[in-house]
């Protein structure tokens, strides 16, 4: 039952993570594609911002894809875990813990999941265990 735990844990963290990536790069999904993203990224200091927006979304759909199969699965979760470091350091950080707030609360969840599954590994339902 753990390797289908893991299974569940890196398929839905996979999309969601290959859905942001999406919305970054090609506005899918009710997102805003480089440039609105690079916009905003420059709003908020972080510069610049097109390219940033791609590298952004490039990680989060190549994380998504990697965590999500299991493939090279600690590669996809430093991916992972270096866009939700970001989100915490220029986004969530300012505003405290709780999501209510729009705290650090969820990205650190998704942080402190994919490291998770890093060191423990990707189980046996994996592309490459």
């Amino acid at each position: 039952m753990m390797d289908f735990g893991l299974l569940l844990i890196r398929v839905v963290i996979g999309l969601l993570f290959i859905g942001h990536g999406a919305q970054k790069l090609f506005g899918w999904f009710g997102g805003y594609g480089p440039k609105g993203t690079g916009g905003w990224m420059e709003s908020i200091g972080i510069k610049p911002g097109v390219a940033m927006a791609v590298i952004s979304g490039l990680m989060e759909l190549v994380g998504g894809l990697l965590f999500g199969a299991g493939l090279f699965t600690v590669v996809g979760a430093v991916l992972i875990a270096l866009t939700m470091l970001g989100a915490i350091v220029k986004v969530h950080g300012k505003n405290g813990l709780w999501s209510t707030a729009n705290g650090i609360e969820l990205p650190l969840i998704i942080l402190v999941v994919v490291i998770g599954v890093a060191f423990i590994g990707a189980g046996d339902y994996a592309v490459l265990n």
